[in-house]
């Protein structure tokens, strides 16, 4: 019975709307509904192999989610590992209360911060730097500063809240190891090295499998709020391109086309990752 109702979701959210992928098969049009539109077999795929804005939102959506692999993956477990070391329970649950607080902030309301904060004629920082004699810095306007800080956002937003996990999985170490070790004489640093780090490695490993298998999705609002004009070549991806087709262009079946792509894809590399890692470590998802 307690699983009635998460089942009931997936079943009818998750696979029973897959049906709709037959539409990146055919000319779909709205009046005729899914089953009634005739076939087009692969064209669909094929005009969105050939657009050039296509293999650009492919390109940038590999870097952001390769770059955010490499700045933000990290952040939580290191966030994790200082939390765990902090004696002061009240202070403890103060930073962790701060820390998990952006997660719950919808990204527009992020969006207007940022360009409260960052924007180049009266941002709040821009401001500073000029009542220092430093010329402003474009943060939002220059494609490789508007890349600086579309990480470093995504860092303060999401870092917090990934503690979750790891924390969780911090509290699931034999207590006794860290006496032990404590008694024969080892650091906090050691401690965390050599039980805390290995203690929870299948946790890291398991979580970097998923963020490798969803290299090629990525979330709309992030990019289409942070992202203007200026910076369009950079901070057009997948998810803003399908917004574009379906939404603006009215062009259903492409956007479904590309919807499977992403999906297609990301199932291949959540594969390769679970294999290397199996490979590397013994130890995978499956």
């Amino acid at each position: 019975m307690l699983l009635a109702l998460p089942l009931s979701f997936f079943i009818i959210f998750r696979y029973g709307s897959m049906y709709g992928v037959i539409i990146a098969f055919k000319e779909y049009n709205i009046f005729q509904g899914v089953m009634k539109s005739p076939w087009s077999g692969l064209d669909t795929f094929r005009q969105i192999f050939a657009m050039d804005n296509f293999w650009n939102s492919l390109k940038n959506t590999f870097l952001l989610n390769f770059l955010d692999l490499i700045v933000s993956f990290p952040a939580p477990i290191l966030l994790a590992l200082n939390l765990n070391e902090l004696r002061l329970s009240l202070f403890k649950r103060f930073a962790q209360t701060v820390l998990y607080l952006p997660h719950f902030i919808s990204w527009v309301i992020i969006g207007g911060i940022v360009y409260q904060v960052f924007a180049t004629n009266n941002g709040f920082l821009n401001e500073m730097l000029g009542a220092l004699g430093i010329g402003p810095i474009p943060f939002l306007t220059n494609p490789g500063t508007w890349l600086i800080t579309y990480l470093l956002v995504g860092v303060w937003q999401s870092a917090g809240w990934g503690t979750i996990i790891y924390l969780a999985a911090i509290t699931s170490i034999n207590p006794e190891l860290y006496e032990a070790a404590a008694m024969d004489g080892a650091t906090r640093i050691r401690r965390m090295w050599n039980i805390t780090l290995p203690g929870i490695a299948p946790t890291i490993i398991l979580m970097l499998i998923i963020k490798v298998g969803d290299i090629v999705q990525i979330g709309f609002d992030r990019p289409y709020v942070l992202g203007n004009a200026s910076v369009g070549d950079t901070s057009r991806v997948l998810s803003t391109f399908v917004y574009q087709l379906g939404m603006t262009s009215g062009q259903f079946s492409m956007a479904a086309a590309v919807g499977l792509f992403q999906s297609v894809v990301g199932l291949v590399f959540l594969f390769g990752a679970n294999a290397l890692a199996r490979r590397w470590t013994g130890r995978g998802i499956f």
